[in-house]
């Protein structure tokens, strides 16, 4: 007994500790193949984070070092406390344009002022996502369906290539152009192609794919970057800068993020408070939608709570860290898999491989060719594109290809109101789908001693009692379709004085059912028949019961399991209907004469064959 308690203790204990420090849950993932595995992927992600983190941080209104500084303590603390193996959170365009829009009428961009009232920013989004975290709100993640994740992922990975367009062909697009405007200027700029730019490129995108087909097991995308990188140095070296007009990311200032304190006055507050709220279901929407759709590749399981509260505790550390707002980012979580990551680690070791980059070699960076972070950028959108679903999706259903395509463009237009846009119309189909429950009419089971019921399909039918089968529940939303249904049932068959409902596909009811389900009854009572429900599940009956609709239907009407309503309710048939009947539904119907029917008193209450 001493030893089951202890048992107990010990397991509640670790069940605690899991909630606490959810890191724990994947600690027996780490091996030694998997941290080489994961090192490798954070070599790749600190290097395709470098460049990236300088735009976002131009943006943003704020100085390039704090683009850095986002992608270090927050990506660190979002991996830990997180539940996706494969998020890597920092720096990403869509927050990037809202911190801009939302702090830029308050403040200078770059000013003083502008970078307290950004860190003020960044805190109250963290405590709105720990709040919602907290409160258990991770099952809104469950609205988000696959088709939409699919959409939005190949909507996202177009938006990544095309804003990679200007840097693999070296053309003049103005940074933060709308995808649509910019495949409009390719086509007008395409004559302009840098050649020696698109040579690097196109070197380091094919050197990616042949080492992937041929040398799996190496790094492809390190083995990308150090071929484009220095073919980027020999052609520069030939031929001179001047003429190729290769770009390379540029040497950084070093040093670690200094710490900081928010402004947490009443005016900055107040001013923040709202689009701090904004930012967060930005924030949120894009880091969940994100790690849902890495994890439908990798087959692990998101934890929406986790997720929310990693992404509060990420951006708070962030805030006392010179960091600003950040969410999942689909470059670097997409880099982040391809490269063959394992755990979470290689969130980890790339924000540490960041900061050594900004110590030890920053001047380095001077040679990492933005042409052919371009390349390596394509080969990753590539990737992250569901080909496999969405042809499956053509011939699956018409209604999941028009959420996929409405997802998928409308992420082209606006990254997070695409996604909305999505769920709104998922959400909309399903609820017009369960709107519309179908009446089937039914008859019973040939089987002697089955209780079940089937399809009529043309079968014969009692000509006073009609049997429907109701698949869905019922709500407010179905109550107009299933009073037009039985409308039109009353006034086809006005002689079906009774109504048994197959009820057991009913999984809940609300007022607006509950009401439906009383009229009907009191309108079959005042013709002269009666309305039953037949395996009725006990908490639909319970509801019943509580709000006192069952008065209207008769606890006399509720059919249990294994019962036969036709054998209750026979003896209020007509005869002189019985005995012009040849559908002989039922055993007690099996003595008809030509002028009457005679029914035995211990009549089997057994079904007999049509």
């Amino acid at each position: 007994m001493a030893e089951e308690y202890v048992s107990r203790s010990a397991s509640l204990s670790f069940a605690h500790w899991l909630g606490l420090l959810p890191f724990l849950r994947w600690r027996d993932r780490v091996t030694r193949a998997s941290s080489r595995a994961d090192a490798l992927a954070g070599i790749t992600g600190a290097l395709i984070v470098l460049p990236q983190a300088v735009a976002f941080a131009t943006i943003a209104g704020l100085p390039p070092e704090y683009g850095l500084y986002a992608a270090m303590a927050p990506a660190i603390v979002a991996a830990l406390f997180g539940s996706s193996w494969h998020l890597v959170s920092g720096p990403t365009t869509a927050i990037s344009i809202a911190v801009f829009a939302s702090v830029s009428p308050y403040a200078q961009p770059g000013s003083p002022e502008f970078i307290g009232l950004v860190l003020t920013l960044t805190a109250l989004t963290g405590l709105f996502e720990l709040a919602l975290g907290l409160a258990r709100m991770g099952v809104l993640v469950n609205f988000i369906s696959h088709t939409v994740v699919i959409g939005f992922t190949a909507g996202a990975a177009l938006l990544i290539a095309g804003s990679q367009i200007k840097n693999f062909f070296g053309l003049d697009i103005p940074r933060g152009t709308p995808f649509f405007e910019i495949l409009g200027l390719f086509a007008r700029q395409a004559g302009d192609t840098n050649p020696y730019v698109l040579a690097v490129s196109l070197t380091t995108l094919m050197v990616g794919i042949l080492t992937k087909m041929v040398m799996p097991k190496l790094p492809y995308m390190i083995v990308a970057l150090v071929a484009g990188s220095l073919l980027a140095v020999a052609v520069n070296g030939y031929v001179g800068v001047e003429t190729t007009h290769i770009g390379t990311v540029g040497a950084l200032s070093s040093g670690l993020p200094p710490l900081t304190m928010p402004d947490f006055s009443l005016r900055s507050v107040s001013q923040m408070l709202f689009p701090a709220l904004i930012i967060t279901m930005l924030a949120l929407t894009e880091a969940v939608s994100i790690s849902r759709s890495i994890a439908a590749r990798s087959g692990q399981q998101i934890d929406g709570n986790q997720e929310f509260i990693g992404q509060g505790l990420s951006n708070l550390v962030g805030a006392f860290f010179s960091g600003y707002a950040s969410s999942g980012s689909f470059n670097r979580s997409g880099v982040n898999y391809a490269a063959g990551a394992q755990t979470p680690l290689a969130a980890v070791y790339a924000s540490f491989f960041l900061v050594l980059i900004l110590l030890l070699v920053a001047p380095l960076a001077a040679y990492l060719p933005t042409a052919a972070m371009a390349g390596i950028l394509f080969l990753v959108a590539w990737g992250l594109i569901d080909f496999h679903h969405i042809r499956q999706l053509h011939r699956i259903s018409r209604q999941e290809t028009v959420v996929l395509w409405v997802t998928l463009v409308g992420t082209l237009f606006d990254l997070e109101k695409g996604i909305f846009l999505g769920v709104a119309l998922s959400l909309a189909l399903y609820l017009y789908r369960t709107s519309r429950p179908a009446l089937e009419a039914v008859v019973p089971d040939s089987g002697a001693d089955s209780y079940h019921y089937v399809a009529a399909n043309g079968r014969p039918e009692c000509p006073q009692i009609k049997m429907m089968r109701l698949n869905g529940s019922i709500f407010f939303g179905a109550v107009s379709h299933l009073q037009q249904q039985v409308q039109e049932l009353t006034e086809k068959s006005p002689k079906h004085k009774h109504l048994v409902l197959m009820a057991s596909g009913i999984n809940f009811i609300d007022l607006a059912g509950a009401e439906f389900l009383g009229e009907t009854a009191k309108r079959y009572a005042s013709a002269g028949g009666s309305f039953g429900l037949y395996r009725m599940k006990e908490n639909v009956a319970a509801s019943l019961r509580c709000g006192g609709f069952i008065d209207a239907i008769g606890e006399e009407n509720l059919y249990p399991a294994k019962s036969r309503p036709a054998e209750a309710l026979f003896p209020r048939l007509d005869p002189a209907t019985c005995a012009n009947c040849r559908a002989r539904v039922f055993r007690p119907c099996q003595r008809i004469g030509d002028q009457a029917m005679s029914i035995p008193e211990q009549a089997t209450n057994e079904l007999i064959l049509p």
